[in-house]
């Protein structure tokens, strides 16, 4: 705080006048005054990390936190890159889980509900329902598509 203070009043008053009076060393003084300007070792160690931190969540598409960041920078720790990305405000986008539901408002034709929620029928192949179901594999999303008789319950196709 002294040295802020000379600094502020340097043009009032001498430097060498103001060390004294405060009780510091004019060289205490200067040295202040050469560091200030200069980032220091640590600032120039974050500097750098927050501009490959930047660099790489940008090439992610801002879609990597910390974790994976950390194996695209194996120079630094999960706790320098978290820190980074704190400091710089930047936050992953979550991606969206897959809903395996059908868009209602898709304006296309819709076939009119036959059965009414009647599904009790008094004989074979009067009444048939068919369903979709969404199956996932290790290759991707996979769609089975049956047909069943809703008398005997057996499938008629699939």
């Amino acid at each position: 705080m002294k040295y802020v203070f000379i600094e502020k009043h340097q043009a009032e008053f001498s430097i060498k006048a103001m060390c004294r009076v405060l009780r510091v060393a004019r060289s205490g003084w200067y040295v202040w005054l050469r560091r200030r300007h200069q980032p220091g070792p640590r600032q120039q160690y974050r500097l750098i990390c927050d501009t490959a931190v930047s660099q790489a969540f940008t090439e992610a598409k801002q879609r990597y936190g910390a974790p994976r960041l950390a194996d695209e920078l194996p120079e630094y720790n999960i706790k320098t890159i978290a820190a980074s990305l704190r400091r710089q405000g930047l936050r992953a986008k979550a991606s969206r889980k897959f809903s395996p539901v059908s868009y209602r408002q898709h304006g296309m034709p819709v076939s009119e509900n036959l059965l009414k929620q009647d599904f009790i029928a008094s004989g074979p192949n009067q009444k048939w329902a068919g369903d979709i179901t969404y199956l996932h594999t290790d290759e991707g999303w996979l769609y089975l598509a049956v047909v069943i008789d809703l008398w005997s319950r057996a499938v008629i196709g699939w």
